[in-house]
């Protein structure tokens, strides 16, 4: 799986499979950001993007506008879009509120799950215990934004669907400052095979509550992360 598969647009129940000129755009954008490609604060370089994609400036500043609706970029008149800088500090409320939005996905997803939505959630956790197997912790992160993907697409909800997939497109952004320990990944793990036993016992109290611990714990374990890594940056370099 490459990180174009990973990022590409979500299609909602109805929606045409054919992406349009103005999506496909924007999702090569997206794709470019979350991805770290441009570093926060540097300037939108338009022109070397319109060659780039090819196209003129107009669809590219459309597109813009939808990357700043996102919290990805800053638009500023007469000055050029720029990279919005990442924040560390809105960590703690996006996983408070990816919280409430996980016990949702759980409640719901336990009763509207199909047989077949369980078996490719199976595929995934395979996926990941082979991952975590080989120390593959960029394959492991890819795998793990796909499990909870499919998990939140077996709610059948599109409203829900979209609201979970633009805060794990945000969260993204933090994985190239945040380095994960593998014991932080052995203990994910540990939680998906639990969650995947809830979901298939079609439990929706107890699949919520395993979302919801597990989001907890994911979002303490990058809070700690990150005061690791201001830490190291903070200090006095060696003699």
């Amino acid at each position: 799986m490459t990180d174009a598969d990973l990022l590409e647009p979500l299609l909602l129940p109805g929606e045409p499979g054919e992406p349009t000129l103005h999506g496909n755009l924007v999702a090569q954008l997206r794709a470019i950001l979350m991805e770290g490609e441009l570093p926060g604060g540097a300037r939108i370089p338009e022109a070397e993007l319109c060659r780039r994609f090819g196209v003129s400036r107009t669809p590219l500043r459309e597109a813009l506008k939808v990357m700043a609706a996102e919290g990805f970029v800053i638009l500023r008149p007469n000055r050029g879009a720029i990279v919005a800088p990442v924040d560390p500090e809105e960590i703690g409320p996006l996983f408070e509120f990816k919280g409430a939005v996980e016990r949702l996905i759980g409640l719901t997803a336990a009763e509207r799950a199909t047989d077949e939505d369980i078996a490719g959630l199976d595929r995934i956790h395979a996926d990941l215990k082979a991952a975590l197997a080989r120390d593959g912790h960029d394959d492991y992160t890819r795998l793990n934004y796909d499990f909870h993907r499919a998990l939140a697409q077996a709610t059948r909800n599109p409203v829900l669907i979209q609201s979970y997939e633009g805060l794990q497109q945000k969260l993204w952004r933090y994985r190239f400052i945040v380095n994960e320990r593998h014991r932080r990944l052995e203990e994910s793990f540990a939680e998906h095979e639990r969650i995947i036993i809830a979901l298939r016992a079609r439990t929706p109290l107890d699949l919520a509550e395993r979302l919801e611990t597990h989001n907890r714990l994911t979002g303490l374990a990058m809070v700690e992360a990150i005061s690791r890594a201001r830490e190291a940056e903070a200090a006095p370099a060696p003699a």
